[in-house]
């Protein structure tokens, strides 16, 4: 086994110290590979949570221990050759980043305390740092400097659009006399159009910037070096999407875990709840014109109504969850793993928009003016930071990791028949 070391120039978090490599050197087919290390890339990973990088001695006990690893080339040791290595490109196409669940059976049986899960998050905050586009806006999220510009600008914009709200409905001809069906609403200070519209059009950018941020990572991932010179699909693509899905709503990901099993619990209530939120939001979106509301569309729903309990039990089920994940963060983080901004802005953003949501409900239900609806334009801001900054933040995840999972799953990586089996 050949070594070599990196002196890694001083900076704000990488000191001016000998990194130690005790590592094979990369190699391509069996021949020497000459490697450039990307020093900015190794400060960035130690910033991002993997400052236990340099203690990597490649033993390999992360690999053993990984209950999601496959056969041939297993992770986590090969990422943290090349992290170690400064091996930027790689690690940002290599699919096997994605199939962490970040379960941290790697982390509390390494022996010498580094934290291969941590590293492999790091890794996953680049990635999409490297394909968000615009990349600006992962930037932003990324460093904590620029969260009053994040929450300043939802508010700017709904609180002009709030104001101009009649001349702009007068302008596009969305105007109507309320009926009187709408007792006590919040359809004078935000009329439904508007909350449409306004939700539509920033939400429709996202996609756009998400679904550009997706096509760069696959385009990426096709590279990888895992899939061999010559990869041959096993399965179809909608054929592995839906078994990726399938694994998705089972959490079998998560269960398979041994050192923070409770993971899948707060992750269940967090998804499932999502769903219930989403399906009452699509029935308020469409109201008026869904078969499925009878008689006059009434909204707020009345606290009875099947799509208030629907929506109450769905955010009880998000604030359980999410209470869970903080309460994990705070008393087992040698379990749960470093948490860093990029992570514990999503718990938060999270936890924001659902204590928003049920403190505009209370004083709603309490007649309590002009309160809810200072309350409910604050949950608008969260909601709109939450939903429209998704493929920028740790939300994110739920896209590029689909799309790794689906790749993995076309390839036969998951099943150990990649390249080299």
């Amino acid at each position: 086994m050949e070594t070599s070391e990196i002196t890694v120039p001083e900076g704000d978090v990488v000191k001016d110290e000998p990194i130690p490599l005790d590592i094979p050197t990369p190699s391509t087919n069996g021949r020497p590979e000459r490697v450039d290390p990307d020093l900015e890339f190794i400060r960035a990973l130690r910033r991002s949570g993997g400052d236990s990088l340099k203690k990597c001695m490649q033993c390999g006990n992360c690999s053993a221990a990984c209950p999601l690893s496959p056969h041939t080339n297993p992770f986590p040791r090969k990422e943290m050759a090349w992290a170690l290595w400064g091996m930027k490109d790689r690690l940002l196409t290599d699919p096997d980043v994605w199939l962490c669940h970040h379960c941290n059976d790697c982390s509390t049986n390494c022996p010498r305390q580094t934290r291969p899960g941590d590293v492999l998050g790091a890794v996953r905050q680049q990635c999409i740092l490297h394909y968000a586009f615009p990349r600006f806006l992962a930037k932003w999220v990324s460093d904590p400097k620029y969260l009053p510009v994040l929450l300043a600008i939802p508010a700017i914009l709904l609180g002009l659009a709030t104001r101009f709200r009649e001349p702009i409905g007068e302008f596009f001809g969305f105007s109507a006399p309320m009926g009187e069906s709408i007792i006590y609403s919040f359809v004078p200070m935000f009329p439904h159009w508007l909350l449409n519209s306004f939700f539509g059009l920033f939400s429709a950018l996202a996609l756009v910037g998400a679904i550009t941020g997706v096509w760069r990572f696959s385009r990426g991932l096709k590279r990888s070096k895992v899939w061999g010179d010559d990869p041959t699909p096993v399965k179809g693509v909608f054929a592995s999407l839906g078994s990726v899905l399938l694994k998705v709503v089972n959490h079998d990901r998560f269960t398979t875990c041994d050192t923070d099993h409770s993971r899948s619990i707060s992750h269940f209530f967090v998804f499932f709840g999502f769903i219930a939120l989403t399906l009452v939001t699509l029935m308020v979106i469409t109201g008026p014109i869904n078969p499925l509301i009878r008689g006059d569309f009434v909204y707020p729903f009345s606290l009875w109504s099947p799509w208030k309990l629907l929506a109450n039990i769905g955010g009880l089920a998000v604030l359980a969850g999410v209470l869970l994940m903080i309460w994990e963060r705070l008393y087992f983080g040698h379990l749960a793993g470093t948490s860093s901004y990029f992570d514990w802005l999503l718990v938060w953003s999270i936890f924001l928009v659902v204590a928003s949501g049920f403190a505009t409900e209370i004083l709603h239900l309490l007649r309590m003016v002009p309160h809810r609806h200072v309350a409910y334009f604050i949950h608008l801001v969260f909601v709109f930071a939450l939903l429209v900054y998704l493929p920028y933040s740790k939300f994110g995840h739920m896209l590029y990791r689909t799309t790794a999972m689906v790749m993995a799953e076309r390839y036969g990586r998951e099943a150990g028949k990649g390249a080299g089996s």
